[in-house]
């Protein structure tokens, strides 16, 4: 990178790390499938920490346990709206959905019953069952978005009941071993940081206990590296490899629920948060455990990353810094536009079908996208527009927009030309309201005529 980027960079951890008295600081900023820089402040054993050295990543965990349970729902082994009672039985709040479960939406108490479990040793299912109660449900199902520690702790359970094995068993095989994050693990290996309090009126510190969560675990269990963690935020960003079809890693970012009303800047996915500002849409997700702060944030659009980590338990604006690190980058140096290329190869048939559609007297432009993928939306203004994707029997399915989750299929006249687009039960037509294609009502026999 410029070096006016790389000192812009670098000052502002810096200043973070000295302002707000952090025992050491450690961050990275990526884009599309490298590390673009990274940088340190502060000691580790009386050294600078280098991209090997382990910190607690708390939160984040849950976006690997999220990743965990999307697998399990594209391998068909559960639905996102299937019941909790479904895979795990006993529970006081078998009733919520998977879906509720990963966007915090389920109403259910934010931590598990019990002592502060952060600071505790855990004990495992049965117990934090034990300690369960119907009180665990705080909110009407779907009714606000509430975010819930022990809600995760069960998903780790789902995963484990469902692949026969722990949840860390599953993450080390289908996610940290194919994507080579070998120093991620749950608990500290050296090089490592120690946790630290720091005296809110006093530059001394006070060590934070460390211990196993338990079945609360899957809630902030995790500790990573600079090197790691900058190859999760590339996997939020979209490069996901054999892990995860990249439609789904977009599913999971896109807000399930908001934190701030209708004009929104915070929401979560399934598993991700969201931010969004200035017409720029964020996901990553935060980190906080005792001794702890981390947080890894990414633009899907730029492809650019940003990610930091600390060993102090609170005071230092991991969240901001992360940001503001990954803006930097975009404003001294900007991201190039992908080079144009056109199709190696095409459908003759699908070429034929792009151009100018009708819905009713509304114009919509039909284009052809790499793939077969098509992309269908209106002419002019915002309107419902949608990507879709081949299906298996020739049809296609909505990727994002009004039709997600959609089926367009395209119909013929028995001698084999088209007739008509059908999405979602809408008619598509070549001309306005074509009286030769199945229109709902009919079309008037009289046909298009002047006024009275």
């Amino acid at each position: 990178m410029l070096q006016t980027t790389e000192f812009a960079l670098l000052r502002r951890v810096a200043a973070e790390q000295a302002e707000n008295r952090a025992p050491s600081l450690v961050t990275a900023v990526v884009r599309g499938g490298e590390v673009l820089w990274s940088g340190a402040r502060g000691e580790v054993d009386g050294a600078t920490p280098t991209t090997d050295t382990q910190y607690r990543i708390g939160s984040i965990t849950k976006t690997f346990v999220a990743v965990l349970v999307m697998r399990l729902r594209d391998e068909g082994k559960l639905d996102l709206n299937d019941a909790l009672d479904k895979h795990v039985a006993g529970t006081p709040f078998g009733h919520l959905t998977i879906a509720q479960l990963l966007s915090h939406t389920g109403g259910l108490m934010s931590e598990s019953p019990g002592s502060w479990w952060e600071r505790s040793v855990g004990g495992d299912w049965d117990a934090l069952l034990d300690r369960a109660d119907e009180d665990v449900v705080k909110h009407r199902a779907g009714e606000r978005f509430h975010y819930s520690n022990i809600g995760y702790g069960t998903l780790g359970r789902l995963v484990s009941e469902l692949r026969g094995m722990s949840w860390v068993d599953a993450l080390n095989t289908e996610i940290l071993a194919p994507l080579e994050m070998a120093r991620t693990t749950p608990m500290p290996a050296a090089p490592h940081a120690l946790g630290w309090a720091v005296h809110p009126y006093a530059d001394v510190l006070l060590p934070e206990p460390t211990p196993d969560a338990g079945a609360m675990a899957p809630a902030g269990q995790l500790w990573s590296t600079v090197t790691d963690l900058s190859r999760w935020a590339r996997f939020i960003a979209g490069d996901s490899g054999t892990v995860l079809h990249p439609d789904t890693v977009d599913e999971m970012r896109a807000p399930a629920a908001v934190e701030d009303g209708p004009v929104w800047t915070t929401g979560y996915g399934l598993g991700l948060q969201t931010w969004r500002d200035n017409g720029r849409r964020f996901a990553g997700h935060g980190g906080s455990m005792p001794g702890f702060l981390a947080s890894v944030v990414v633009d899907p659009a730029t492809t650019t990353g940003a990610l930091a980590m600390t060993n102090a338990t609170s005071g230092v604006g991991v969240s901001t810094l992360t940001v503001d690190l990954l803006k930097l980058v975009d404003d001294y140096e900007p991201a190039m536009p992908a080079e144009w290329r056109p199709l190696t190869e095409v459908s003759q048939e699908l070429l034929a079908l792009t151009g100018t559609w009708y819905w009713g007297p509304t114009t919509f432009v039909l284009k052809l996208m790499a793939g077969g993928w098509v992309d269908l939306r209106p002419a002019s203004g915002a309107g419902r527009g949608s990507r879709f994707r081949p299906a298996e029997d020739g049809a296609w399915v909505g990727l994002d927009g009004y039709y997600a989750g959609e089926t367009l299929r395209l119909h013929h006249h028995a001698d084999g030309t088209v007739s008509h687009l059908d999405l979602a039960t809408f008619i598509f037509t070549r001309t306005p309201y074509d009286p030769k294609a199945p229109i709902p009502g009919g079309v008037d026999d009289r046909g298009w005529r002047p006024g009275d």
